[in-house]
């Protein structure tokens, strides 16, 4: 990894010409540019092979998908007695984790209390 000796931004891999392209080293802030030496020839092909872009379109059968574990607690809006859960550290390291949990029915976000 190299930065850029006028405004300290990292130099990105670009690639100029034809058939016999030669490898820059370019800033993207300041437009300096210098010759990349001794890359690997792993870089070359991604260069050759740039990823496509575009936008994934998902499913609605996708976004029915749950992938949280669920456990066996009564939603106070619904009854319900499954729900999904998980854990955020929402304090400090010291203090222990809150538990989340969103019912599998009606989607009510909920903490248990203790």
């Amino acid at each position: 990894m190299d930065f850029c000796p006028k405004c300290g931004t990292r130099l990105t891999l670009t690639k100029k010409g034809g058939s016999k392209a030669a490898l820059l080293l370019s800033c993207q802030r300041c437009s300096y540019k210098k010759r990349a030496v001794g890359l690997m020839p792993a870089i070359l092909k991604i260069i050759d092979h740039p990823p496509q872009e575009g936008i994934a379109v998902i499913g609605k059968e996708v976004q029915k998908l749950r992938t949280f574990p669920t456990a066996r607690i009564q939603c106070c809006r619904c009854g319900n007695k499954l729900a999904y859960i998980w854990m955020v550290q929402t304090r400090r390291v010291e203090e222990s984790s809150t538990q989340f949990f969103r019912c599998t029915k009606c989607n009510y976000t909920f903490r248990e209390n203790s």
